[in-house]
């Protein structure tokens, strides 16, 4: 009987490595329909999860319901699993170059668990190799079973995007590999069972890890371009947003925009590409140039603000300026890798006072990784920036922006929300 066979049965387990903002979803989506153990190393976390709650707040206590799913973080639990996805972060470190010790840790666990005839699916993103070249190993070591005679393993890329209501693990079409024909074959079957477009099968588990790889490399790329177009146009005071629009009346016009780029993905995946090419003798130039003008954006704009506030006569060391927004993207509560701290950081190498506000950040979680927290909303700010574009802030008018600012003062509109709205306040967007 095939693995997919015995979890269609109930006879076997799927357990999902990591409960984050990739893991919970898939462990729930499968929980409804077959047997699966929630893992998790954090037991606070567990805890949460036990009562219905969503440590990330992505999901509600309703998509627990109906679910048979037993979350833990006791490795014992894990040994009654035959099919063990791995969702655990791949960050990079202080010198942008790939930290894989919580997916080397999360190998170690499932292989001092591994038996005959389990499957080991990794979905954490990677560059081309990685699997077979850093994870595989650790399991055989910890196992002591040989890797496709004893247990098979494939990767798919997740494809979670936080926040997106509509792209979800059930909605999006799985690329699946494996490491032979009987691997792909069970693996794609296993994750057909939750995903309703179905799945593609890759040629091999390094071309799945590319395929994920460049997804956001390719993004990075374009909006890398937008950025710089828009440091172009601000020189020669165009508005990038008005030019993009009329660009965007050509029917085959990518349609990228300018902007912060952070998050654990966009941010992050490209560094481990080029990693890989540098191993290999390459250097990457167009990607690394893409990286480095993204990296850039928080920094230019607080220096276009600070410029802008001393072109009004004001002290820039005696200003206070407002950011609106602290998450790396609209509507979610993710700090992960936001590029508004580099705009705070900016502004208080100027000794700027910065009062930060966002509806959906935690104060605790920006204290505890950026060393800033949040703060009430004050007034007579000599600059405002509207850093991200929540919901919450697209319905705000100029009457608003002028009862929290100084006279002179400068609105920066990131992403373009208030464009033509503004009509006395100095506006600048990028």
């Amino acid at each position: 009987m095939s693995i997919y066979d015995k979890i269609i049965k109930k006879d076997a387990k799927i357990a999902v490595i990591g409960l984050g903002y990739v893991g919970l979803p898939i462990a729930l989506a499968f929980a409804k329909k077959v047997k699966v153990i929630g893992f998790d190393i954090n037991e606070k976390r567990v805890n949460m999860m036990k009562k219905g709650i969503d440590p990330s707040n992505e999901l509600t206590k309703k998509d627990f319901d109906k679910s048979d799913i037993e979350f833990t973080h006791k490795l014992e639990d894990l040994k009654k699993a035959n099919f063990f996805i791995v969702a655990v972060p791949t960050p990079i470190d202080e010198h942008n170059l790939p930290d894989l010790k919580p997916l080397i840790g999360a190998s170690t666990t499932v292989g001092k668990v591994l038996k005959k005839g389990d499957y080991v699916v990794y979905e954490s993103t990677v560059y081309p190799g990685c699997t077979e070249e850093d994870c595989i190993p650790v399991l055989e070591k910890l196992s002591g079973l040989k890797f496709v005679k004893d247990f098979k393993v494939g990767y798919s890329p997740e494809r979670i995007n936080p926040g997106d209501k509509e792209h979800t693990i059930t909605k999006i079409l799985k690329v699946v590999s494996g490491c032979d024909k009987e691997s792909l074959e069970n693996i794609s079957k296993v994750y057909e069972i939750i995903v309703e477009p179905g799945t593609h099968k890759a040629a091999s588990i390094k071309v799945a890890e590319a395929a994920k790889i460049i997804e956001n490399t390719q993004r990075d790329v374009n909006i890398a371009l937008m950025n710089e177009l828009s440091i172009i146009f601000s020189r020669i005071g165009i508005n990038t947003y008005d030019v993009l629009e009329a660009a965007g009346t050509k029917w085959n016009f990518l349609k990228f925009f300018p902007g912060l780029v952070g998050g654990h993905c966009i941010g992050v995946d490209p560094y481990y590409l080029t990693y890989k090419a540098e191993s290999l003798g390459y250097h990457a130039r167009v990607i690394n140039s893409g990286r480095y003008v993204n990296d850039s954006m928080g920094f230019y704009i607080a220096k276009n603000l600070v410029k802008k506030i001393s072109s009004q006569g004001k002290n820039i060391s005696k200003s206070k300026v407002l950011v609106m927004g602290a998450t790396f993207k609209e509507d979610v509560s993710d700090i992960r890798n936001s590029k508004v701290a580099d705009i705070v950081k900016e502004l208080k190498s100027f000794s700027v006072k910065v009062d930060v506000v966002d509806p959906h950040a935690d104060h605790e979680e920006l204290l505890h990784e950026y060393g800033f927290g949040l703060n009430k909303l004050g007034s007579k700010y000599d600059g405002v920036i509207v850093a991200v574009n929540h919901k919450e802030y697209k319905s705000m008018d100029e009457k608003f922006f002028k009862s929290v600012m100084d006279k002179k003062g400068v609105l920066v509109d990131v992403k373009g929300m208030y464009r033509g709205k503004m009509k006395d306040l100095i506006y600048w967007s990028l």
